[in-house]
């Protein structure tokens, strides 16, 4: 069968069609289906009731650490921390007085990403590494984070870690059901959302003993964390600034 020039070309351009999108529809195939037993949410939240987290105690960071791989640092500088404890003066500055019940505001609270509504790291992020899910979770995307630490320098709650070295040497117990992270790379709380993902409650919450941290759906007016905010009066961390944060304090 003979062929012109223009049936050769359109035969031609077909096949690599073919070819271009193949490797699009392997990947369409091959990817996993949902998980039904995935939490889902308008948007996730979270409230801290300080008078009831036990001083001294860290069992959430202890948790956090080990299910995220995170390294622990001779040199207090290169420290990377997802959550962790701040004294209330630190945590809420301007919020402080001698009048703030000792219960409060003599104790350290725990800290991590707000999450907020309106992220400052999201719109300064050059890249797209750090995004904002619709159910409100602000992720970090490792392979297009290229270090430049815009993302750092405009979070006012110093809630994202740089990796100044290697973290993955410095791992003693390596969990290899969630990915290392390399020099050079941002990283912070993501809400555990690899557990969400698998219905499960984020770690810190599951492991605290007095259940100081309560997680859940801001949208849902059923949710405990809705119930906890409608019986208590909360503050948010520098809510000022206008970020409008997703983790809640009640006092």
């Amino acid at each position: 069968m003979s062929l012109n020039k223009r049936e050769f070309f359109k035969l031609a351009g077909l096949s690599l069609a073919g070819i271009s999108a193949a490797p699009t529809l392997k990947a369409l195939a091959g990817r996993a289906a949902p998980d039904p037993s995935e939490l889902a949410a308008k948007r996730w939240g979270m409230v801290v009731n300080p008078q009831v987290c036990p001083e001294g105690c860290r069992e959430c960071r202890k948790v956090c650490d080990k299910i995220h791989n995170i390294p622990r640092l001779e040199n207090p500088k290169h420290e990377v921390k997802w959550i962790w404890m701040e004294p209330f003066e630190h945590a809420f500055p301007g919020q402080e007085n001698k009048y703030v019940p000792e219960a409060i505001g003599k104790r350290s609270v725990p800290v991590l990403c707000n999450h907020c509504e309106n992220p400052p790291c999201v719109r300064v992020c050059p890249t797209k590494a750090t995004f904002k899910r619709a159910d409100g979770i602000v992720m970090m995307d490792y392979h297009r984070c290229i270090g430049c630490r815009f993302c750092v320098a405009a979070c006012p709650y110093g809630s994202r870690s740089f990796n100044w070295e290697d973290p993955r040497p410095l791992v003693k117990e390596l969990n290899p059901e969630f990915p290392t992270r390399t020099k050079g790379v941002v990283e912070k709380c993501t809400f555990c959302e690899e557990r969400l993902a698998k219905g499960q409650i984020p770690a810190c919450v599951e492991a605290c003993p007095k259940k100081a941290l309560t997680f859940g759906d801001l949208e849902d007016p059923g949710s405990e964390v809705r119930k906890l905010l409608g019986s208590r009066y909360s503050i948010r961390r520098k809510s000022e600034l206008g970020t409008q944060p997703m983790v809640y304090y009640l006092v």
